[in-house]
């Protein structure tokens, strides 16, 4: 990610504010993340690579979207043990413990707070994670 995104008049940073692409190729108009007074918000993160959703099932599908989550938090400037909360979407409250296994090997020294439902997402997808991350500014 060449381009270091700078905060605007209010101290907002925006990485990615350009978008990014979905499934199809499709537009997706939000930011990859935002960062504001030492908070870091990621955007949602689906297994897909260029536009495709990874193959295999739950697990390797947990560790793709685990590992862009950590990537943007690494754009930012943020680790693992920066996170105090996760969001996540599971396709089907099977995968609960699969899940569980994959986020552990991530998060298992500095466990955030969390959230875990079950919902129907995007084709093929059986998992999304978001999380807010904090560092003193």
């Amino acid at each position: 990610m060449s381009d270091t995104p700078k905060p605007d008049a209010n101290g907002i940073t925006r990485y990615g504010a350009g978008g990014s692409t979905g499934g199809g190729g499709s537009h997706m108009p939000f930011a990859r993340a935002v960062a504001a007074d030492g908070w870091l918000y990621v955007s949602g993160q689906v297994p897909m690579d260029d536009g495709e959703v990874t193959e295999g099932g739950i697990v390797p599908q947990s560790h793709k979207a685990i590992q862009q989550l950590l990537a943007i938090l690494a754009e930012a400037g943020y680790g693992p043990e920066h996170v105090v909360r996760c969001g996540v979407w599971l396709d089907d409250a099977r995968d609960f413990a699969s899940f569980n296994k994959v986020f552990k090997s991530y998060f298992g020294e500095h466990p955030p707070a969390r959230a875990c439902v079950e919902t129907r997402l995007v084709v093929d997808a059986k998992v999304e994670i978001d999380c807010v991350a904090y560092k003193k500014p």
